[in-house]
């Protein structure tokens, strides 16, 4: 293993790497992000690095945090724009959102375990056995956990008096 880089080697690079990340982000103060993300990975990781061209070894980085952050946003991309209310196409009616206020209400009702589960499975799309993993739990566990999850929300859900609009004026 090599730890042979200086503060004055990364500085040196700085240009280069700001220009590559602008070159995948193509938003400046996305690039900045990428670069900071990119040197904290680096200095963080020091003692892992072996023999070869440091510039390279600091793309390879930048690159794979990208890749991570885009995989991050496609994620989360449906989520954020439910909640941020800046979707470019289409605001969110009055009655979405109050769908989605509910709706969060009623996931908050459910017990730490069945949030766990439909937050692992539905949100952050993990397998069955990658959640069984995280948690340290049979599948079979998992399977249950989340029929049951989502059999609360149902009963959540159908139990409520149907989510009307809110009563909203017209104003001319």
């Amino acid at each position: 293993m090599n730890q042979d880089f200086t503060d004055d080697d990364l500085r040196e690079l700085l240009p280069r790497l700001r220009r590559f990340a602008l070159s995948l982000t193509r938003h400046e103060s996305s690039a900045d992000d990428l670069v900071q993300a990119c040197l904290e990975r680096a200095l963080s990781r020091r003692e892992r690095r072996t023999e070869g061209d440091l510039r390279a070894w600091l793309f390879q980085i930048m690159y794979r945090r990208f890749i991570d952050g885009e995989r991050r946003a496609k994620r989360y991309a449906g989520l954020l724009s439910l909640f941020s209310g800046r979707d470019e196409e289409l605001a969110p009616s009055a009655e979405d959102v109050a769908l989605s206020r509910a709706a969060l209400a009623d996931f908050g009702k459910l017990q730490p375990e069945q949030r766990a589960m439909l937050l692992l499975i539905s949100v952050e799309g993990l397998t069955y056995q990658e959640a069984a993993d995280t948690l340290g739990i049979p599948i079979g566990t998992v399977m249950s956990r989340l029929s049951r999850a989502r059999r609360a929300l149902r009963e959540l859900n159908d139990g409520a008096q149907p989510h009307a609009a809110p009563n909203l004026r017209i104003m001319k």
